[in-house]
Parts: structure tokens; sequence; C-alpha cells
């Protein structure tokens, strides 16, 4: 039975440790350490292996030894990148050098450790992962919500909002389109209801969110 097996899954919501190490005495060290302060942990013994594992559903982050059988921690990182995983990661090994520092911090890791790692400044980069991860989540939740809210929208709605959210004003949107400006009004009205926008500046924070370009038709010079 694997490690990662006898660990088992995190509850719902319970942030969870990744470890990837081919030193058993390592991963039973890094898997006591993290317990010890209430977190979950799966480890494996193989880059190979953790691909052929589901990406945790919670707050997460991967402790990967940079020198792996097979493919290495930094390979494992480039196959994690084109996965679209963004688990953050904190890379420890015994035979760092700088070469290998700047391309995992580049490539987005969180920290990079040398052993003999001290726990304290494990657990501090552990946390700081988590926390980086959890708000990651939180900031894709929103923006999946506003998403499936544009998406109700109906296609002149679409029109209405992206030049409401470029700053024209009712009557030159009505101009733009060929409406009349209390159509314009009404439409801007079902924009705001639909999207649970507070504010015109709320409405204009959503469009910046979804990569919705501002449309200032033929009125901009």
């Amino acid at each position: 039975m694997t490690d990662h097996a006898k660990q088992g899954q995190a509850s719902a919501g319970e942030p969870i440790v990744l470890i990837v190490d081919d030193d058993p005495s390592m991963r039973r060290a890094l898997t006591n350490l993290f317990q010890s302060v209430g977190l979950k942990v799966e480890a494996f013994s193989s880059a190979a292996e953790i691909l052929e594992a589901k990406p945790p559903a919670v707050p997460s982050c991967l402790v990967l030894d940079i020198r792996l059988p097979g493919s290495s921690g930094l390979d494992l990182q480039a196959d994690l990148a084109k996965a679209n995983i963004h688990t953050p990661i904190i890379f420890i090994t015994g035979h760092g050098d700088i070469p290998m520092t700047v391309r995992a911090m580049k490539s987005g890791a969180v920290d990079f450790l040398t052993k003999p790692v001290r726990d304290q400044d494990m657990l501090d980069a552990v946390q700081a992962a988590i926390e980086r991860d959890r708000r990651r989540r939180d900031a894709e939740k929103s923006i999946s919500g506003v998403r499936s809210r544009f998406e109700g929208l109906t296609a002149r709605e679409r029109d209405v909002l992206a030049l409401v959210a470029s700053g024209l004003m009712n009557k030159q949107v009505a101009a733009e389109l060929g409406l009349a400006e209390i159509t314009v009004k009404i439409y801007r009205g079902q924009i705001m209801r639909k999207m649970e926008a507070k504010s015109l500046a709320d409405l204009v924070r959503m469009t910046d969110a979804l990569g919705i370009p501002r449309n200032r038709g033929h009125l901009q010079t």
C-alpha cells in the first residue's frame, strides 16, 4: 500500500500537504511533522505516482524533492503547469545550486529549502503556501460566479454592458446601439440586477475580472 493510500483523503475544506520524496525516512519525518500541527498529508515516492492521483479539491501545497528517480522535481513542476494544476510548490534538496533555485523560483515555487531543513522553516513555508492556494481558490470561485452570471445576460445586454463599462452615458449608449434612452436605462437596470452589482464601479471590476474589453464603439476617438 502506498503512503498516500494510508493517509487517505482530507475532509472537506481541510488543507492538505502533498509530499513527493523517494526517501522513505524523509517522507515519514515530514508526515509526522505536518500531522503534529494538525495538517492532513498525502505522501508519494515519485513524480509518476502523484501525477496519477487526483489533485486535491481543498487548499494545499506540494513539498517536493528536487532530485527524484525518473522525472525530477523541476520536471514535475513543469508537468503540473502544463496540466493547469497550480498547487504551490516548496522545493527541498540536499544538492541545491543557484541555477536550480533560480529556475524553480522563476517557475513559481514558493520556497526552496536545503536539507536538513529546520522544522519551523518548513512549517512557515507550508503555511504561507497553503494560504496562497486558499486565496487563489477563493478568487477562482468568485470569478466563476461572475462568469456564470455574465453568461445569463442576453446578447443585447452584453452589448450595453460593454459600452456602460467603458464609461459612456445612457444617451451615448442609446446612440451607439440605435435604441431609445429609456430602453438603455431598462437594460442597465436588468444588467445590474443579473450581475448582482452594487454600483457601476462594481460592474466595471466584474468586466475587468472576466477580461471583457471595454467597447466605446464609434464614439471612441
